[in-house]
């Protein structure tokens, strides 16, 4: 059930993700070159990274104005030749690749490490060209902050943690307003009847009688397991539940960042049963 979820949100989102991994891959090789070059202290593999005269800008304030500052290739290689082995660490936190034929751009958020210590954090915008000899940078502009500079991955599935833990909060304690505002308009919930299928307004609209109550329903969730796309723009959860009528069952669900933080998109409930059980519950199931 939870791979047809997840193979069906694929689908229908072809045109977002469905680049081809290879090529991807095939995109990050001058992108980690770049960076391993840096903490290498190496100004021939950093140099051989990039097309000739590549644009190399840095988004900045400047005496409170925005100012997009200009480098050069000769002079950041210099500058990388100069320095100790390790002493400059960028540590990328995701990829954001799109691919057309033979151009690319990859988005790449960042923290970046001097001597160990960290520096600043920030996101490069690459664009790259593919050569006869692969793929290769024409133009990084990045940004710098200190400001903001928690860890991408850790923020997420924290927030993502505590959205999970407050909808369910939420049902336990019959807030409505609480429990579906933590999804999209568009988002879909299966419930474990084959007929369950609802939009979150239809939903609302069916489970009025259960939010009238003190407790609309109580799931207690417990191994929860986030996942999430290249990009960090879509996440994925599995997690087991006790449940008070239907015994162990598992939720699985998708979720997508808006403007208000991110929202469930896509819910799955499911019953377990045991497969020493199954045919008991097949026998169940035909009786009528």
């Amino acid at each position: 059930m939870y791979r047809h979820l997840i193979y069906g949100f694929l689908l229908a989102n072809t045109a977002l993700f469905a680049q081809p991994s290879a090529e991807w891959a095939a995109v990050k090789v001058p992108i980690q070159q770049l960076f391993d070059g840096m903490r290498a202290a190496d100004s021939l593999a950093v140099r051989d990274a990039f097309l000739p005269n590549p644009g190399m800008f840095t988004v900045a304030m400047k005496n409170g104005e925005p100012v997009l500052q200009e480098g050069k290739l000769d002079d950041f290689v210099r500058q990388v030749g100069q320095m100790e082995a390790g002493a400059l660490d960028e540590r990328l936190q995701g990829y954001d690749i799109r691919v057309d034929g033979r151009m690319a751009t990859a988005w790449t958020p960042y923290r970046f490490y001097l001597n160990g210590n960290f520096s600043h954090c920030g996101t490069n915008a690459f664009q790259l060209f593919k050569t006869t000899a692969g793929w290769k940078i024409t133009q990084v502009t990045d940004t710098r902050r200190r400001e903001g500079c928690e860890d991408g991955s850790s923020a997420r599935a924290q927030a993502i943690n505590a959205l999970l833990d407050a909808w369910h909060q939420a049902a336990a304690t019959a807030d409505a307003d609480a429990f579906f505002g933590k999804m999209t308009p568009d988002a879909i919930y299966l419930g474990t009847d084959a007929s369950e299928r609802w939009l979150r307004d239809e939903l609302r609209e069916w489970a009025a009688f259960a939010f009238e109550r003190e407790v609309a329903w109580a799931f207690h969730p417990y191994g929860r397991q986030l996942y999430f796309s290249m990009d960090g723009q879509t996440a994925w959860f599995e997690e087991m539940q006790n449940t008070e009528n239907m015994g162990v069952c598992r939720g699985s669900g998708v979720l997508t960042p808006t403007a208000e933080g991110w929202k469930i998109r896509h819910y799955d409930l499911a019953v377990m049963v045991p497969n020493d059980k199954m045919a008991d519950f097949q026998q169940l199931m035909q009786e009528k």
